[in-house]
């Protein structure tokens, strides 16, 4: 009988209440900026709340991608920094667990969803994207509902605008009317001035009913004038006083659903076998709109001569290409042209650019049509590979998130949501110029759509490394050891004192230790007494191998001496300085060739010689201080070792 581990069980029940939590809520934020994106075509039109709720329900479905990859970074983050915030995480280590093990049960999982992503992909987003844009264009269609301020114009009903000088929202009255009448579409406007007035709707929602009391109308005659009297114009139309008027205008205020089958043909609303599909028709009639286009410059006559035979056979057009023409003698076409005139040279040149440029027009023109194919067959195959790049997308959020985790060792929302804000950020903006670039045709589709993941999956493998070896990625005084050891200056040795010594020091063994150091610093600095010279630099530089000793002979004594009692013995030894082993200090690595390469490399290779002049230099001004600090710490020994003699004879 299958049963999961005790460990395992524990993971899991540790990752999935935040890994559900971080859904909801990274989907709560991208719904809401959809919202904002959308809500000028949603506000005033009435809708109902199921639309609406309908409406957030399928952009919800269609903000799984951008909410799945987040979450699951948020969550594995908050996971293993809470775990290795508590020591828990310690503890598994210490019990001989790596963390590849503590993360096994969490990568079958989101393989699981990886698998479950791509499914989504492929068969609830199409039909979701669909439901939504036909909703979403449908809303956009829709007319909004008639709210007339006061003392404003109102412009919302098409062919009319209305002023309301004051409302009752009691009774719907509306009084001090004036009333603008375009409909007519001739540019002129009949006017409609009433002291009050109620606006009504049709049962059928189709038609307003405007009822005025008490008014006039002015209406401009000038259209239906004869010809005869036109220059009395100004003078011709028509005033009518009434007391009770009805107007009727059409206002369409239903909510008319588009239906789904435009959407279902375009690209949002395919899967991927339908995706395969409409690539391989759009890249057939690609090739030949391309061919179409090759044949007719082929067909074109080249200086007047045609190229090829055009017939029928079988009611089918057969091009043939034509033998090229023959000729008995060479024609020199520059004597043609120079004994023409000013004027033929000038209409021959003239003839042939027009010709050119109606070619060049023409073929732009019908080059239209297979650019328009081939931007629709880029979108179809963005959507096919984008079926791949969520799912491929949660593995490598998740190895980014994990070690992170494990590595900055903070749970809680505060500084996990800072990282995974600004990953999703640069994400995002790699993910959106890589899918702009596929989009224009600039990078090939796979390139442009795969790019995020191209970036961010070498980050993932470098931090799941670093995790697994307990590396210190976020330690500040390695990054400044480097930047020292790259610039040269001298590290800081730190030393405590051991509250438990194992193995104390000997004051003979120290002092014949830091004798012999001493000595061998010293015949180091007499074997390079003077500042090498450009050639003796390139050509030999330091010996590596007398550095590497001198190093490995002052850490041994360190390490010998830092077992000592004695405060002022301890606190001394922080003044030995590190001795580092840098490049510049033998470039060529003892080969010739190297270094006659670099000499010749005259700019470049002074520029080095500079540079490692001034680290050879560092490093003697080291192995003096190396010397320096021996004798000191020699006579400490010695005056220790004279107070503890004195000590016992007492």
């Amino acid at each position: 009988m299958f049963k999961i581990k005790r460990l395992y069980l524990f993971v899991l029940q540790t990752f999935l209440p935040l890994f559900i939590m971080t859904f909801f809520i990274c989907l709560f934020i991208v719904l809401m900026q959809f919202l904002w994106r959308y809500i000028d075509e949603l506000v005033g039109k009435g809708l109902d709340v199921a639309v609406i709720g309908e409406l957030f329900f399928y952009a919800a479905l269609t903000m799984v991608p951008l909410a799945l990859p987040l979450a699951i970074l948020l969550a594995s983050l908050m996971a293993f920094g809470n775990l290795g915030e508590h020591l828990e995480l310690t503890a598994m280590k210490s019990a001989g667990v790596s963390l590849i093990k503590v993360m096994s049960p969490l990568i079958i999982f989101l393989s699981f969803v990886s698998i479950g992503a791509f499914f989504f992909q492929n068969d609830v987003l199409p039909k979701a994207q669909v439901k939504m844009w036909s909703l979403l264009f449908s809303m956009r269609q829709k007319s909004p509902e008639l709210d007339i301020p006061e003392g404003a114009f109102y412009d919302q009903i098409e062919g009319y605008n209305l002023y309301v000088k004051q409302k009752d929202r009691e009774t719907g009255m509306l009084y001090g009317m004036m009333i603008y009448d375009v409909s007519s579409g001739n540019g002129s406007a009949n006017i409609i001035v009433s002291d009050s007035g109620k606006l009504s709707m049709t049962t059928d929602r189709k038609h307003l009913v405007l009822q005025l009391f008490s008014g006039e109308s002015f209406e401009d005659l000038k259209d239906n004038r004869s010809s005869v009297s036109r220059r009395n114009a100004g003078m011709l139309y028509r005033r009518e006083s009434f007391k009770t008027k009805e107007i009727l205008i059409p206002f369409d205020a239903t909510f008319n659903r588009m239906g789904d089958e435009s959407m279902s043909n375009q690209y949002i609303g395919k899967n991927f076998t339908e995706l395969n599909h409409a690539i391989d028709s759009l890249t057939t009639r690609a090739d030949s709109i391309g061919d179409g286009l090759a044949n007719r410059l082929l067909e074109e006559p080249l200086c007047g001569v045609a190229q090829r035979k055009i017939s029928y056979k079988n009611e089918k057009r057969v091009s043939e290409p034509i033998p090229p023409v023959v000729v008995a003698k060479a024609i020199d076409v520059d004597s043609m042209i120079n004994s023409m005139s000013v004027n033929d040279k000038r209409n021959v040149v003239e003839l042939a650019r027009n010709k050119a440029e109606r070619l060049k027009q023409d073929m732009q023109f019908k080059g239209y049509a297979l650019e328009d194919n081939l931007a629709i067959m880029r979108r179809h195959e963005i959507e096919l590979q984008k079926k791949f790049t969520l799912s491929f997308a949660c593995l490598i959020f998740f190895f980014i998130g994990a070690p992170l985790g494990a590595i900055i060792r903070k749970g809680g929302l505060g500084v996990p949501i800072v990282i995974s804000v600004f990953l999703f950020i640069v994400y995002y903006i790699i993910d959106n110029t890589g899918y702009k670039l596929a989009r224009d045709g600039h990078w090939a589709v796979w390139e442009g759509i795969w790019l995020s993941s191209e970036v961010l999956l070498p980050l993932g493998i470098f931090l799941t490394y670093k995790a697994v070896n307990d590396s210190a990625v976020f330690n500040p005084d390695a990054y400044i050891n480097f930047f020292k050891r790259i610039t040269g200056q001298q590290q800081v040795r730190h030393i405590q004192l051991k509250d438990i010594v194992m193995d104390d020091v000997v004051p003979e063994v120290a002092v014949a230790k830091l004798q012999q150091l001493k000595a061998d610093c010293e015949q180091f600095l007499t074997t390079y007494r003077k500042p090498q010279s450009y050639m003796a630099y390139w050509t030999r530089g330091f010996d590596r191998d007398e550095t590497k000793r001198l190093s490995a002979e002052v850490e041994k004594t360190v390490t010998y001496l830092e077992n000592s009692t004695q405060v002022l013995v301890v606190n001394k030894l922080m003044d030995m300085p590190i001795l580092r082993q840098l490049f510049t200090y033998c470039p060529s690595r003892g080969n010739k060739k190297i270094g006659i390469a670099a000499i010749c490399l005259f700019p470049i290779g002074l520029a080095g010689y500079f540079i490692g002049s001034m680290h050879q230099k560092h490093f003697k001004r080291d192995i003096k201080l190396v010397i320096k600090v021996s004798d000191e710490l020699t006579a400490l020994v010695k005056d220790s070792k004279d107070a503890i003699e004195d000590k016992s004879k007492d």
